[in-house]
């Protein structure tokens, strides 16, 4: 209780003009940095982090914090406008967000994203002070086993998610999965699938892996598309566009259901405790199971807003969840968090069981700010600049889509200094583009590679731990719940549901 107190005296430094400009411009940054394909929140904050050195441990968290919450969030807004997720986390939103950008309701769509973002960036930071140190205990719970079957129940799920398309996600996670494995092997230092290029030593990087799939793909079959764009320009010049058509109205919200809202944003919380998990997956589990307990998971894909709900509030609550092992065990949860871990460690703070306790008046004001960035920054951000968002598709096709291609090559080369990975994301735009063309599910691709690494590390783990028995799996009781989980959610996505509404 007494840490509560804490953070709600901290609010009082947000009335400081200097620390809310910093707590402002940080968000400002955050989701310009995250709504341009390549530049992420992470590459804000660390081009940001020499900056901190100047200010006191208070504001520099308070700053970085923002930055990670409009990290999360400002990859909707071209992920909604024109089909490229702005940051991995946002790639579940582009799903029914631009389907309703191609239905004139653009506004709207970004709405959901910003209430969602809104609601599950608060209830993420809410349950970090409530229940940081409980919750980082129940995490420990879960070993190598259990971690191996959480990541094959994430791909498993998200495949069979893609109804009408199982066969075909499934073959695309198992290519994301081939290209994971390319590089050093996870155990063992050698290499694997380099055919001697020293390039390849190090593997594909995920950056260019995502610039490439969605953006340079979606550039592609822009240029070979039938004048889709040009007539939702045309719709949206016909469209008075309000600021207030932005605040999705209270039947909309209701459509969608509190507990949308709420099961979202507690997915999204408890995999952000598992370190390396990320948004990604949060947003992934999220609308997956929102699409299981739907009754019409047919129009998931095609502009239903629970859909961009479920990932935003996800994704946004993980950024409460991920400060959990970083804070009381010195684990960042994600990249971010590995640089906000620096920031504390520069200032002498070092991050532990007893840092709730001992050193709680310096992390308090972190919480307060990510409290601050969720309700009040991110509703007033899409307030104040939502038409000026919406504008970006009313840019000519030729300029918007040179500029897009110009930012995504150098966002691929700015992400690792490497014109060989630079090469890759046009590799695997035009990949990802005749995949698209016939079909397929890119997105699974893109879980297959980010998931794969560490679904193969647990997995060799797990095995070499019990002398090569596959039954560990089932004998540890984390794996167990992780795979009823998974028969679960088979039952009532590939077979209970189809039984009722065929494909």
């Amino acid at each position: 209780m007494e840490f509560i107190n804490l953070v709600l005296n901290s609010f009082s430094l947000l009335l400081s003009p200097q620390i809310l400009i910093y707590v402002v411009a940080g968000f400002l940054i955050g989701t310009i940095f995250a709504s341009i394909p390549g530049l992420t929140a992470t590459l804000a904050l660390a081009l940001l982090l020499p900056l901190t050195y100047s200010l006191d441990v208070s504001t520099a968290l308070m700053a970085c914090s923002s930055i990670y919450m409009a990290g999360m969030c400002g990859g909707s807004i071209t992920a909604t406008t024109i089909n490229i997720p702005g940051a991995p986390s946002s790639m579940m939103t582009a799903l029914d967000g631009y389907p309703m950008q191609l239905q004139g309701k653009g506004p709207l769509a970004l709405g959901h994203a910003a209430f969602g973002s809104m609601v599950g960036g608060a209830l993420g930071a809410i349950l970090l002070i409530a229940l940081a140190p409980f919750v980082a205990e129940v995490a420990l719970l879960v070993k190598t086993t259990g971690k191996f079957s959480l990541l094959a129940f994430a791909i498993i799920v998200i495949v069979i998610a893609q109804r009408g398309k199982v066969v075909k996600a499934g073959m695309a996670a198992c290519i994301g999965l081939m290209l994971a494995t390319v590089g050093l092997d996870a155990m063992e230092p050698m290499t694997r699938f380099t055919f001697g290029s020293s390039e390849l030593t190090a593997g594909l990087d995920l950056m260019p892996m995502i610039i490439g799939t969605f953006a340079i793909s979606e550039i592609l079959i822009q240029a070979k598309s039938n004048g889709c764009a040009e007539k939702m320009v045309d719709a949206l010049k016909k469209i008075k566009i309000c600021r207030r058509d932005f605040i999705p109205p209270l039947s909309e919200i209701r459509k969608v259901g509190l507990m949308c809202y709420l099961k979202s944003s507690f997915i999204g919380y408890a995999v952000g405790t598992l370190p390396g998990a990320g948004g990604s997956m949060g947003s992934f589990l999220a609308y997956a199971e929102t699409v299981r307990t739907s009754d019409e998971p047919e129009t998931f894909g095609k502009g239903n807003p629970k859909g961009i709900v479920a990932s935003e509030s996800a994704n946004n609550a993980v950024c409460g969840g991920a400060l959990v092992p970083m804070l009381t065990f010195g684990i960042p949860g994600d990249p971010v968090t590995a640089i906000m871990l620096g920031v504390l460690v520069i200032n002498g703070i070092q991050p532990g069981p007893q840092l709730m306790s001992g050193q709680a008046e310096l992390i308090a004001p972190m919480l307060a700010s990510l409290v601050f960035s969720a309700l009040i920054l991110i509703p007033l951000t899409l307030y104040l600049l939502g038409p000026y968002f919406i504008k970006i598709v009313a840019i000519r096709k030729d300029i918007l889509y040179g500029i897009i291609s110009l930012l995504a090559v150098v966002g691929s080369y700015v992400a690792t200094f490497s014109t060989f990975q630079m090469m890759m994301s046009l590799v695997m735009g035009i990949l990802a583009y005749y995949l698209r063309k016939h079909d397929f599910p890119v997105i699974t691709l893109l879980l297959g590679f980010i998931l794969g690494p560490n679904l193969e590390e647990f997995l060799r783990r797990s095995l070499s731990l019990s002398n090569g028995n596959p039954m560990t799996f089932f004998t540890n009781y984390d794996s167990l719940f992780f795979v009823i989980l998974t028969l679960v959610f088979v039952y009532f996505l590939a077979i209970k549901k189809p039984m009722k509404k065929p494909y």
